[in-house]
């Protein structure tokens, strides 16, 4: 079923507050990459330097020399998914840190084969060496070589992060769960330090490549330490965010206010979100991504929350006065980003609650702004009220695409979402930005379907809120 709305302008809702903008760091996405590569390079060329072409005369020293490229590749990159996942704000806002997290995952896969490769390279060429089979070699090093069996089950933690972050994994583990497995890489990346400096041929004879590995760790350790302990302990000391009220919005969703001191200068904006923890008996360790459901206005936050799971069921039942801890905020799904004048808003479910933040911040232009809100029942249409003075307010355009697409009960005919659909309830579409927040599916789909319509892919937003 579809409804359009469109209707006479009216007040607008709230006050316009005006947001502090993030701080410009002077940096651009090809620094941050050009800083990567060059630390590559330099440690290619430490190897080389310690005579890496040189031990290449046989066949165990050519299988050994790759147990040791491997080595140092897999080792960088697990220094770099650290540097990717560590909440820099430079790097958060040049990239976005749903962009940050899919190469962090890529990136964990990559560094788990490195590493495994170079188990298998390292041992099987000592073995050549020493006319040994594969398993007393394995023993052998394990029993006589330092840090060796530190480094075995740094690398069975590695493994088992990498299996448990795979899709069917993913889907069948709890979000706590994962993130506290997850937690594991820290440790895993620990107990490899002592291996990687003591027994590393590049590192035990040389000064120098052993001062600049310990300068690498030191500045990912020390990125994770300012950036996920050191500023969340900043914002609470900053803002002493508190819980303020708990509202019921439809069965199974809530919203929860939030206030504290000096919002003011929290430097959010409508789209972002935070990593939120509710410092209650048994929930205190528990961090979620939620969006923010309400435009930034120096009295309060809001988010909205459905309820999915064990870490979300029990929200309702938040106490006014609950403190709360925070992270953030994130994301690059801000209308800093807009290209055009006129705006296309599309949202599927609980995807709705940063659209109708942006929404919120867009300016009172008449027709500037359409709105398209996908639902399978009107109980799952959230913010009615509230999302039609605010389109009348911009005497813009809203409808309401609601009803099922299961197999054999095909409410919406055609696909909503479909090229032609689209063209018909958006003509203009190609001249508009997009924001779209939904399904992962939903998004793609659209994606598709816009880059069709001859959308370009600067004028199309959306950000994946799960960092799983």
């Amino acid at each position: 079923m579809s409804r359009q709305l469109t209707t006479a302008p009216v007040a607008a809702r709230h006050k316009r507050f005006r947001v502090q903008p993030p701080r410009d760091w002077g940096l651009r996405p090809t620094d941050i990459v050009a800083a990567l590569g060059f630390n590559l390079v330099i440690i290619g060329g430490m190897w080389l330097r310690h005579g890496g072409t040189d031990k290449l005369g046989s066949p165990s020293a050519l299988v050994t020399a790759l147990g040791q490229l491997t080595a140092l590749a897999g080792t960088y990159g697990a220094l770099v998914q650290l540097v990717l996942m560590s909440r820099s704000p430079w790097m958060e806002q040049l990239f976005g840190l749903d962009r940050l997290a899919h190469w962090h995952r890529w990136l964990g896969i990559s560094v788990t084969w490195l590493i495994i490769g170079h188990v298998l390279f390292t041992t099987g060429g000592y073995a050549m060496g020493d006319g040994s089979s594969f398993a007393g070699e394995t023993w052998k090093l394990l029993t006589t070589f330092p840090y060796v069996l530190m480094a075995t089950v740094a690398t069975g933690l590695l493994v088992m992060v990498a299996v448990t972050s795979a899709r069917a994994a993913r889907r069948r583990l709890k979000y706590e769960t994962w993130h506290f497995i997850h937690l594991y890489a820290y440790l895993a990346i620990a107990l490899s330090f002592g291996h990687v400096l003591a027994v590393g041929t590049d590192f035990s004879d040389d000064q120098l490549a052993r001062t600049y590995w310990i300068g690498l760790y030191m500045v990912a350790g020390a990125l994770i330490l300012l950036f996920r302990v050191g500023h969340p302990l900043l914002l609470d000391r900053r803002h002493r965010l508190r819980v303020q009220r708990v509202v019921t919005e439809a069965p199974g969703v809530v919203s929860i206010y939030i206030t504290g001191r000096d919002l003011r200068n929290l430097r959010s904006r409508a789209g972002q979100f935070f990593d939120w923890r509710f410092l209650t008996r048994g929930r205190w360790w528990m961090a979620h991504p939620f969006s923010l459901s309400e435009a930034p206005n120096g009295d309060h936050l809001r988010i909205t929350v459905k309820q999915a799971g064990d870490g979300t069921r029990d929200l309702r039942l938040l106490r006014p006065g609950t403190r709360v801890a925070v992270e953030g905020p994130y994301g690059v799904f801000t209308t800093q980003r807009r290209r055009q004048k006129k705006v296309l808003m599309i949202a599927g479910g609980i995807g709705i609650t940063p659209i109708r933040a942006l929404l919120e911040e867009l300016p009172q232009a008449k027709g500037g702004v359409v709105l398209l809100y996908r639902a399978r029942s009107w109980d799952e249409v959230l913010f009615q009220e509230e999302l039609e003075q605010m389109v009348r307010a911009r005497q813009g355009e809203l409808r309401f695409l609601v009803g099922s697409r299961a197999a054999g009960t095909s409410d919406l005919q055609p696909d909503p979402f479909s090229p032609g659909a689209l063209r018909e309830m958006v003509p203009d579409v190609a001249e508009r930005d997009v924001f779209i927040c939904g399904s992962g599916q939903m998004m793609r789909e659209l994606h598709d379907s816009l880059n069709e319509l001859g959308v370009p892919d600067d004028q199309i937003h959306y950000e994946r809120f799960s960092l799983l």
